[in-house]
């Protein structure tokens, strides 16, 4: 697999990349500092995730929505993920402020649309969510715009 100019396999040094996910806590700055926390860090590429509430799941209150324990016990699904996306608007300055301190950029998208928007902010590659490994028409319309997509690998 090739992101950029950069191969990535056996026989070749790790590719490390750094998630952005929701610890920018709501901060346009924040964010920024983690892309420039990431490149000191020695990562490769910073990656986010791209969703809204409303790509993710409904604002319902029924049990099966909410979260019954560990960290988030008692949490609404919908108003998690409202607290915790990382907003549409942010995401061209994040990959302008990510091509400056030379780090590659990639996401998850979650569906057709984050895709076609991830499309529009021309990313080199992107990575598949494991719980979303086996939505097949998303991997497959991801697929079909032929950009690497991003195994996680846990060491």
């Amino acid at each position: 697999m090739k992101i950029k100019d950069r191969e990535i396999g056996t026989g070749f040094p790790a590719y490390i990349i750094a998630e952005m996910s929701a610890n920018h806590a709501g901060s346009l700055e924040r964010a920024k500092e983690i892309i420039h926390a990431a490149k000191e860090s020695g990562a490769d590429c910073i990656k986010l995730q791209t969703y809204t509430p409303d790509t993710m799941t409904i604002d319902c209150d029924h049990r099966y929505f909410q979260i019954s324990e560990g960290t988030w016990d008692g949490e609404n699904l919908y108003h998690l993920y409202q607290k915790a996306y990382t907003p549409w608007e942010w995401q061209q300055e994040l990959k302008e402020e990510a091509e400056r301190a030379a780090i590659d950029f990639l996401s998850t998208p979650f569906d057709q649309t984050s895709t076609d928007f991830l499309e529009g902010l021309g990313v080199s590659a992107y990575k598949i969510a494991s719980f979303e490994l086996v939505d097949l028409p998303l991997v497959t319309y991801i697929r079909a715009v032929d950009k690497p997509l991003a195994k996680k690998i846990c060491i």
